[in-house]
């Protein structure tokens, strides 16, 4: 596939990981669609970069947990840019950090709307567009999960970590699902890296804190992260599905 003819949406693209992908996917040539929530200056000034260095890019604000906003989403990228080639699931969040004896249901519906709920709406999505099935080219679906979906998180993001066991599978009977109709479905488990994730969770020094745990003895940047999602919607990763990258030092 020509990369100039590629069509890549971000959700989460404002911020961290999904603006790392972004700069980075769109510096190869993908046109990119920067899904937020709330930070439009945040994504404004990321569509801004990549015009100003030649790319293309729209911001579009966009609440995942809600069906009628995502399809929309895609609708006006799709109007605007052309075609959609490509899907970053990187939106997500977690609540301040909390024991599973503390948690309400709703924080857990929070939580699991948004990580969740949100990841396959916007892969369902994708996939009517992308699939062979539904008249389309083909495509690739990279989802963010975490190392935490393999760690538990305990004592401080125990739902959180089950939200990315949830993207595992969703990742996992997706790429089956679809692998003959053109689309390769993968994920990457980031693991500490440095992002504002962690002052979200109300621990902005946690990266640090827990360091000493990662055989590589530091934390990770989200262009390390961004470097594997750019290579698993690339053509070299062609036999490349249903995997779970692990970007987490070794730990």
């Amino acid at each position: 596939m020509n990369r100039g003819n590629r069509v890549t949406v971000i959700t989460g693209g404002g911020r961290g990981i999904g603006a790392a992908v972004a700069h980075r996917i769109a510096h190869r040539g993908d046109a990119v669609v920067l899904g937020y929530r709330s930070d439009a200056q945040a994504a404004g000034s990321v569509a801004e970069a990549i015009s100003a260095a030649g790319g293309r890019a729209s911001a579009f604000a966009c609440n995942v947990a809600d069906e009628a906003q995502v399809e929309a989403l895609f609708r006006d990228a799709e109007a605007e840019l052309g075609p959609i080639t490509g899907l970053v699931n990187a939106a997500g969040y977690a609540e301040p950090q909390a024991r599973v004896d503390a948690m309400d249901a709703a924080r857990l519906q929070r939580l699991f709307a948004a990580n969740v709920t949100g990841s396959f709406l916007c892969a369902r999505e994708a996939v009517r567009r992308m699939s062979t099935r539904h008249g389309g080219r083909g495509g690739a679906i990279v989802n963010l999960s975490s190392a935490a979906s393999r760690l538990g998180s305990p004592g401080e993001y125990v739902d959180y970590a089950a939200s990315k066991g949830a993207i595992d599978t969703l990742t996992i009977g997706l790429a089956k699902e679809v692998a003959t109709e053109g689309v390769r479905v993968n994920a990457v488990r980031p693991g500490l890296i440095h992002t504002q994730f962690h002052a979200a969770g109300g621990d902005p020094d946690r990266v640090e804190r827990l360091a000493g745990g990662v055989p590589m003895a530091r934390g990770g940047e989200a262009d390390e992260v961004a470097t594997a999602v750019a290579w698993l919607l690339s053509d070299e990763a062609s036999y490349t599905t249903g995997a779970l990258l692990d970007v987490s030092g070794g730990r």
